[in-house]
């Protein structure tokens, strides 16, 4: 009778030492001597390995040659205590089943360092690195514990539309959704493009933010949070951006600014110690790998309040800093992220939540504050990354909000079921956004965005 496979990182905690085992995995190194040769594998499921302990006496060398960096095997024997270093176990192995090969000529992830650049141009084969494979299980652990997080709080997790009429931000950087056929465009009298040819009859965009509907949600269950993939049709082509990310965007009836601004340092928090908790050793080994001061940073985070100041405070202390920045500043400017970490990590020494900032550079929907210059706006700094976390108390007052859609000449067609929400019961109201890969840069130090996602999408790059 065959035997059940084991999940490596079931195995290493040694409950079944004397028993025997069954391991599948991908071999990361071969090596030995004559008589015996040790094979590292790993399936995946934990940054650790598990070592397989072949005696030659049992296998031919015609059965061993074909277990090459990067082949899949299928190994049973029994688990005994390790005598190497760095292990409590290790399998001496009775049978293995090769089921495939890779040969070493050609297969691209060989035994020795390869750079970040270099595993981008492989991002079909990189989640089988060290590095890729803890990226991507913190990654897992992360998107777990926010939707724990809200379900705990009694949030519910409301899916808004990926293709909309309306743009969020008023960024108008959005990818175009249409079936039309663009080498023969229907035309309007006036040779526009006739949209309501369109699929949807209307002229449609892949999102930028799940916010406005979000509202929708929150004015009828109370609290919601979304939580999905939003496009970005900037071409940035940074370490810090992405055509297509995730967003994490709670929505709460009945929340003013300052409830805002606990709710999300209490989830910042939370989603950090977990990761601390469920994911160390991928966390731990990403520190000795790539920052050793990773730990620490996250410690620093979790450990400290957060510190509350206005932008007119935080422009003061920048002014009056005596440092030269590459952007200058003054009042009204928006902050650039070198202005961000100096408040951070070099004044408070403490994470920092940026509050009341000028209208002119905030979006239409933050509600304005009694001086009509400043609207209930917040960020929260943290160090290393700046701002992780954009939010506000959201307008309210139906005339108010009517007034800044008139402003800014944001069409009224897309916008009158938005604005029925301040006709018809109208709340006080708040919510924020978290890009789910800046969380993850964090956690993880890795410094280029593009190597937190599985197959990142950028300017010029939709491979894979």
């Amino acid at each position: 009778m065959s035997i059940k496979r084991t999940k490596i990182v079931d195995l290493l905690k040694g409950e079944q030492i004397g028993q025997n085992v069954c391991v599948k995995g991908w071999v990361r190194t071969r090596r030995g001597n004559k008589n015996v040769q040790f094979v590292a594998l790993n399936d995946g499921s934990t940054i650790k390995n598990v070592q397989i302990v072949c005696d030659l006496s049992k296998f031919s060398e015609d059965e061993l040659r074909p277990i090459t960096t990067g082949s899949s095997l299928c190994v049973e024997g029994a688990l005994v205590e390790s005598q190497g270093k760095g292990q409590t176990c290790e399998i001496q192995a009775d049978k293995i089943t090769v089921y495939g090969t890779a040969d070493p000529e050609t297969y691209p992830l060989q035994k020795k360092g390869h750079t970040l650049e270099f595993l981008r141009e492989k991002a079909h084969l990189r989640p089988r690195t060290n590095t890729f494979g803890a990226v991507l299980r913190i990654r897992h652990t992360l998107a777990f514990a926010v939707h724990k997080f809200f379900n705990d709080k009694g949030f519910f997790y409301l899916n808004t539309p990926l293709i909309t009429a309306s743009d969020c931000e008023g960024a108008g950087a959005m990818f175009q959704v249409t079936t039309l056929d663009l080498n023969n465009l229907p035309r309007t009298e006036e040779g526009k493009i006739d949209y309501e040819q369109d699929f949807f009859g209307k002229q449609t965009s892949l999102t930028v933010s799940g916010q406005l509907e979000g509202e929708l949600g929150a004015t009828a269950l109370g609290a919601i949070y979304t939580f999905g993939p939003t496009f970005r049709a900037e071409n940035s082509n940074t370490p810090r951006h992405l055509s297509e990310f995730w967003m994490i965007e709670p929505e709460m009836a009945f929340y003013e600014i300052a409830d805002n601004m606990d709710l999300a340092e209490e989830f910042i928090k939370y989603c950090i110690s977990y990761a601390l908790e469920n994911a160390r050793d991928d966390i731990e080994f990403l520190a000795q790998m790539y920052d050793n001061e990773l730990i620490d940073r996250l410690n620093f985070v979790v450990n400290n309040e957060f510190v509350r100041l206005s932008y007119t405070d935080g422009i003061k202390i920048l002014e009056e800093s005596g440092k030269k920045f590459e952007f200058p500043v003054s009042w009204g400017v928006d902050l650039q992220s070198e202005h961000e970490r100096y408040l951070v990590e070099q004044h408070f020494k403490k994470p920092v939540i940026l509050t009341d900032y000028p209208k002119e550079i905030k979006a239409f929907y933050m509600k304005l504050n009694d001086d009509g210059k400043t609207v209930r706006a917040m960020d929260v700094l943290f160090p290393k990354i700046g701002e992780i976390i954009g939010g506000s108390q959201r307008e309210e007052n139906y005339d108010k909000l009517l007034q800044r859609i008139e402003e800014l000449n944001i069409p009224m067609k897309d916008m009158w079921w938005y604005l029925d929400t301040r006709r018809f019961g109208t709340v006080p109201h708040s919510g924020f956004g978290l890009g789910f890969e800046r969380l993850i840069l964090f956690v993880t130090g890795m410094t280029n965005i593009r190597d937190v996602i599985p197959f990142p999408r950028t300017p010029k790059n939709a491979d894979f």
